[in-house]
This record gives C-alpha cells, sequence and structure tokens, in this order.
C-alpha cells in the first residue's frame, strides 16, 4: 500500500481539509505552517526540510537524487523527485534504493508512478492541481486491491447442519449489491458470500455486513492471505470481492459470533480432463444470507438448490498461520 502525500504548498485551508477528508496519510506543507494544518486533524505533517524535492532531468540529477536517497534512508527518510520525472531514470533509482517519492499531477501519473517496475515508489506526493482526482487517487491506491479470478460453480447439496457458532463481519464501508467476501471450508475452495445489501418486508438491509459463515471456515484477506473467521476483530482489514473479480479494502469494525442453525452447502467447479473441484461452506441458515449468482445476483440460502450456479474461487491449497505455504494437503 502506498502512502499519499498531498502537497499544500502554498497552504490553503479547503484543500487541506480535502486532503485530510480523502484519507491521504500526510501534508506537505511550510514550516511556518505546520501547526495550522495540525489544528485541522490528525495527520502526519511534514516540512520541506523533512522531505526535500529534487529535479530529474539530466543524468547528474539522477546520480545526485540516488545519493541524497540513500543519505536520507539512514535515517528512515525519503526525497522526492520534481513533477515531469521520467520512467528509466526513475527505474535506476529504484533499482538501488528505496524511499522514493514522486510528484504527480494527475490519476493517471499516480497509478503509473505506483507500478513502475512493480514496485513503484514508495510514497505518492499529490500536488494541488490534482485536488479534483485526489479522492480517486487514494481510492485506487489505498482501497483497490486489483482483480482475482472467480469461477462458475454448480451447486451440488445443501443440507442442514445443527447448530454453530457463526460470525457476522461488521465493516465500516457501505458495499454495494455484487460485493461480499470470500469464504470456505479451505482455503483452496472459497465462496462469495454476498453482503447484507437487500431488505425484506421483515429485515432492513445491512449493507456493512457480511453474515460470513462458521468460526472455522477461511475467509480471504489482503495480501494473499487468509485467517480463520474467528479470528477477525474491530480494525482488522478484509478483502471485499465484487462479482466481476475486483477487489477493495475494508476495515472490521466489529464481530458478531452468535449460536445459529447452520447449512453446509457443497459446490463443484468443472476442470479440464473432467476433474471436478468440489468445496464446502457452512452458512447460517435465514432468508438474509446469500452466496452470489453467476451474474452477480445475491441468493438466498434458503431458496438456493442444486443445479444453481454461484461465484467460487479455486486456489491451490496449503496455508500456515494465513501464509501460502507449499505442502502435501487435503482439506475437506
Amino acid at each position: 500500500m502506498k502512502t499519499i502525500i498531498f502537497k499544500a504548498i502554498p497552504f490553503q485551508k479547503k484543500l487541506v481539509t480535502l486532503a485530510l477528508e480523502s484519507g491521504v496519510d500526510a501534508i506537505l506543507t511550510e514550516a511556518d505552517k505546520a501547526e495550522a494544518v495540525r489544528a485541522l486533524g490528525r495527520v502526519t505533517v511534514l516540512t520541506e526540510a523533512e522531505l526535500p524535492t529534487l529535479p530529474l532531468s539530466s543524468k547528474a540529477d539522477e546520480e545526485a537524487a540516488t545519493q541524497a536517497l540513500k543519505a536520507a534512508q539512514k535515517n528512515g527518510g525519503m526525497v522526492s523527485l520534481v513533477k515531469g520525472w521520467e520512467i528509466i531514470p526513475v527505474e535506476n533509482i529504484l533499482a538501488q534504493t528505496s524511499g522514493l517519492a514522486l510528484e504527480c499531477e494527475s490519476l493517471d501519473r499516480a497509478v503509473l508512478a505506483a507500478g513502475i517496475l512493480e514496485r513503484g515508489a514508495d510514497a505518492i506526493v499529490v500536488l494541488p492541481e490534482a485536488a479534483g482526482e485526489l479522492k480517486a487517487i487514494v481510492a485506487e491506491l489505498k482501497l483497490s486491491q486489483g482483480s482475482i479470478d472467480l469461477q462458475r460453480a454448480v451447486v451440488t447439496a445443501i443440507e442442514p447442519a445443527g447448530l454453530g457458532h457463526r460470525v457476522c463481519v461488521d465493516t465500516i464501508s457501505m458495499l454495494k449489491r455484487g460485493q461480499g467476501m470470500l469464504v470456505g471450508n479451505s482455503s483452496a475452495f472459497t465462496f462469495l458470500v454476498h453482503a447484507e445489501t437487500e431488505s425484506n418486508p421483515y429485515v432492513a438491509a445491512r449493507p456493512f455486513r457480511v453474515n460470513a459463515g462458521a468460526v472455522h471456515a477461511y475467509a480471504v484477506l489482503p495480501g494473499d492471505k487468509t485467517c480463520y473467521l474467528e479470528e477477525l476483530s474491530a480494525g482488522r482489514e478484509v478483502l471485499i470481492v465484487s462479482a466481476d473479480g475486483k477487489t477493495s479494502l475494508s476495515t472490521v469494525g466489529r464481530v458478531k459470533i452468535e449460536v445459529r442453525p447452520m447449512l453446509k452447502i457443497t459446490a463443484k467447479v468443472s476442470a479440464p480432463g473432467g476433474c471436478d473441484v468440489s468445496g464446502q461452506v457452512f452458512l447460517q441458515n435465514a432468508e438474509t444470507i446469500r452466496v452470489t449468482g453467476a451474474d452477480g445476483t445475491p441468493i438466498s440460502v434458503v431458496s438456493l438448490k442444486p443445479g444453481d450456479e454461484i461465484l467460487c474461487r479455486t486456489d491451490v491449497a496449503g496455508r500456515h498461520f494465513g501464509m501460502r505455504i507449499c505442502e502435501d494437503i487435503k482439506e475437506g
């Protein structure tokens, strides 16, 4: 995740307020305006002395910037390059050291800066002329987690599973139709469990909530990790997945674990060569709990039936404390 710094030089209160509301990590301003920024919100404030900005228009500039960056890194500091930088010199610098910040005057330049050498600059310095795109920049660089491949799975069985502890994950985000979390008995086969975005005559929608399943189930997290649903707690980041495969971050506001009647849902994905892959998930037996249809439509577990197509993700099994490992393992 990139550090996003807004350059409030010259200081303008309305732009600093916009930056704070957009969720930037730090504000760069004049030394005599630092306290004025701190008065507007709890945020890291940097001055020009703490984040020097250097030109990059010649080979000599590249060498000077590299040396300045290596020196700054000894004290955990950073160096910024003025807008107009070109990719090849930046690649040369990134190949030698870290702690580089790049000034960006638009969303396109910010996305470019974040992806150079598939690693990108450590920090993006958003200039005042990009203030109109600031929220989009923050969303793209801090919330978006790229895309993952989802597969169409065919439901093969829905069976009562007695009482069990289920986990409601209440996020601090308003989720939309088609969004939810990937949950399953195995990290190798997870189901897109839909958020409670739908209303019915008896219960209002809870679009911040994913009634995600039984305590033992795996949940797919950012950074190619997993955890048990029981391990989630307030403040932890979770991966929100859309029916089109796009992913984003959200933060857990609270977790509710309660005993409820459960269902075991089994589905299979057809693989090349006729080798079907099957998986299961345990979900609460209630109308408001939904999986996600192949077209992105939420389907209640109450009306779900064998033969229905839903969205799942298949992967290679093998996790140790949520980290991917290579191991001979079978989960069922």
